[in-house]
């Protein structure tokens, strides 16, 4: 599902199973011109009722669209929206307003008339009772009224809570339903008007509740808590010029007592959550969208839930606990209602821009699938085509470009002959490719698998370095007696495996143990391709003409060795690598490089001239150091087997390999011959001893 959620869906509906079949047929009954649609109701004529509203202006439509499409302006109410509609039984319509809102009754074709007046700011629901009886949820104060038929209502529930934000009633109790904001709570509320809460969800707004014929209850709950005290509206449409914006914003600002008008407020974030409650009381979450928000719920024929939804204007199909289908994807960004109609049909209105379909009872005759832009990330090969799926009525096309979107100059969609669900990309070798599946016949697909193998690309070797003298890098596992083995990382459920890794790509740092007279190198390679690499290390003196072999087949990126079998002098190593374990032997790339002069010595630095000379209290010791091959590092000296004691040289710093000592040192108390020892260490930590007596 993942992989087709990226890929450009039309006509298909797209389970979370990740199969594809042909979608509803989608028909547009109507457009508003209004920003968004809120409400939708059907009479015993199947008449369709629809109301919404804007940020500007000072009465909404309500209009009708019969059997044959012909829209009808049934009457223009006072408000900045309609948010609400209900038809009693003599089809006679009730319409809500907000803000200050109203309730309207439009009886055939009378003058709407105030049917009822809440003194509420909101009203988020109409429903009826069984025996006639209207109610009414609301918002500032939280409450449910209820109405009789003669338009006389009270309070009939007050909860703890801003808004009532959506209603239901239960059709073989009679209780109602009600979602409320900000607490996101799912309540039943009895005859005698006393409430329960079923659950209370982690999210802030419970903005659609549904009931099913035997008592399941179905809640969507959306935004994250903590946020504004507004509940969830729609964003300004995307038509609305700035100059428009700026105005309608003014006009809210000047509504001192009013909240903003709904067009205006910023999009939820938090994604939603559906919960279905049995008829004992016991809640369970069943589906839940990082992003989406759930703005109404109804049932299609078979009793599965259906979700209008927003930003993407999506309605899903709730198939069971655990699979759940993206029926289809209007262009207005959010489905704000769903109507199930008489005749098979689900109706939908819309915002951003209001609008209102007709879903289904039909399906799709052809759908397609147009995938994303695969980057095989250099020269490819494609290779053959594979799909899970209907034998009959699917068919598949490639194109393929070096452009990393396709515009012109990429190849013509190329047909890929099929048998038994295989077949062979035509299409011309280069870094990107496309694949478009259509499928008729009420066809389904599950999956496409495509081979393709991207030129190889010869390795490199970026860096070579030689490490410091006297360490050496850790036995490889198997020396130790321990067995690597290969290894496979799987990725999360419902996700694709990424292309292997070569962990020896790793840059990562290495610990090395202290070894005499062992030296190392290691170095930094790449390939293109991902291939395995195989790397051999060669040695040789500067003066000398041939390489020697210090190992072959290496697949670690570093090697240390005993140095004591080379004489003292300057050398260079250079590194081969080769990627024949992933490729064939034509196909087989080298690549080479040297590294810079580096030394080996492992002889210790020559004392000569030693004297020590008894002068008074004093011992003049003198000497000097020489290191044929490189610096000295320190030189130290020793009375009868003391301590020993740092000497400078004279002149101060240690930074040559031929250094002169004069000390005037103090002699011991006691005795009259003394043993002086003098020790000289150069950089590779070769030393030397000599001693000198002193009477």
């Amino acid at each position: 599902m993942a992989d087709f959620e990226k890929a450009k869906l039309t006509k298909l509906s797209l389970r979370s199973d990740g199969h594809l079949s042909l979608a509803p047929q989608v028909k547009e009954l109507h457009d508003a011109s209004t920003p968004y649609l809120w409400a939708c109701a059907q009479d015993s004529k199947g008449n369709l009722f629809i109301g919404g509203g804007s940020s500007t202006g000072t009465t909404e439509k309500l209009t009708k669209i019969d059997a044959s499409g012909k829209a009808t302006t049934v009457a223009e109410l006072e408000g900045l929206e309609i948010h609400a509609l209900a038809i009693d039984r003599s089809d006679n319509i009730y319409a809500a307003t907000a803000p200050d809102g109203k309730v309207y009754r439009i009886r055939g074709n009378s003058k709407p008339e105030v049917f009822y007046d809440p003194k509420a700011k909101y009203i988020w629901s109409l429903v009826f009772a069984t025996n006639g009886d209207l109610y009414v949820a609301t918002g500032n104060q939280g409450e449910i009224h209820k109405v009789t038929p003669a338009g006389v209502g009270s309070v009939f529930f007050k909860a703890d809570e801003t808004h009532i934000r959506s209603l239901a009633i239960d059709p073989r109790t009679g209780n109602l339903i009600a979602g409320t904001e900000p607490g996101g709570l799912i309540l039943r509320i009895g005859a005698n008007g006393e409430g329960f809460v079923l659950h209370q969800s982690p999210k802030r707004e419970v903005t659609a509740v549904a009931i099913t014929k035997d008592g399941v209850i179905w809640a969507a709950a959306a935004g994250n808590k903590g946020g504004g005290a507004v509940p969830i509206a729609l964003p300004p449409p995307a038509s609305v010029s700035p100059v428009a914006a700026a105005a309608a914003q003014a006009a809210n600002a000047a509504r001192a007592a009013a909240p903003l008008a709904f067009s205006t407020i910023p999009a939820i974030l938090g994604g939603t959550e559906l919960y279905r409650i049995q008829p004992d009381g016991f809640p369970r979450r069943v589906w839940q969208h990082a992003n989406d928000i759930v703005y109404a719920i109804a049932f299609d024929a078979a009793g599965h839930p259906l979700l209008g939804a927003g930003n993407k204007g999506s309605i899903y199909r709730i198939d069971s606990d655990h699979r759940q289908t993206l029926l289809v994807s209007l262009a207005p960004t959010q489905v704000t209602n769903l109507v199930p109609g008489r005749d098979g049909a689900l109706y939908a209105v819309t915002g951003n821009i209001g609008k209102l379909f007709q879903i289904g009872p039909q399906i799709e005759t052809e759908g397609s699938v147009e995938s994303e832009v695969l980057d095989a990330a250099a020269f490819t090969y494609w290779g053959r085509l594979s799909y899970h799926g209907a034998t009959q009525g699917v068919k598949l096309e490639t194109r393929s470009g070096n452009l990393n979107a396709p515009q012109k100059n990429w190849s013509a969609w190329a047909n890929v002959p099929l048998t038994e669900k295989r077949g062979r990309v035509s299409s011309p070798s280069a870094r990107f490719l496309q694949y478009r599946a259509t499928l008729s016949q009420s066809a389904d697909l599950a999956w496409i698998d495509i081979a393709y193998q991207a030129i190889n690309i010869a390795p490199e070797i970026e860096q070579i370095e030689i490490t410091p003298p006297n360490y050496r890098f850790p036995a490889p596992l198997g020396l130790l007696g321990l067995s690597s083995s290969n290894t496979l990382s799987l990725p999360a459920l419902g996700q694709r495996r990424a292309a292997s890794v070569n962990l020896s790509d790793l840059n990562t740092g290495v610990t090395m143990n202290y070894a005499k007279g062992h030296i190392g190198t290691r170095w930094l390679s790449r390939d293109d391709n991902g291939d395995t690499l195989t790397f051999k290390v060669e040695i040789k003196g500067v003066k000398e003409t041939e390489w020697k072999l210090l190992k072959d087949k290496l697949r670690d990126k570093f090697l240390s060795w005993d140095s004591a079998g080379f004489a003292d002098g300057e050398y260079k190593v250079r590194i081969s690598v080769h990627d024949g374990a992933s490729n064939t032997p034509g196909d087989t790339l080298t690549a080479v490089l040297e590294s810079d002069e580096f030394l080996i010595d492992n002889s210790g630095p020559q004392i000569v001239g030693l004297s020590a000379q008894t002068n008074g209290a004093k011992i003049d010791l003198a000497f000097t150091a020489r290191d044929a091959q490189s610096i000295l590092t320190k030189a130290e000296y020793s009375i009868n087997g003391g301590d020993w004691i740092v000497a400078e040289p004279t002149t101060r710093l240690s930074d040559s390999s031929d250094l002169a000592y004069k000390l005037s040192i103090e002699k011991p108390s006691a005795g009259n011959e003394f043993t002086i020892a003098v020790r000289v260490t150069d950089e590779f930590e070769n030393q030397s001893v000599e001693k000198a007596v002193s009477k």
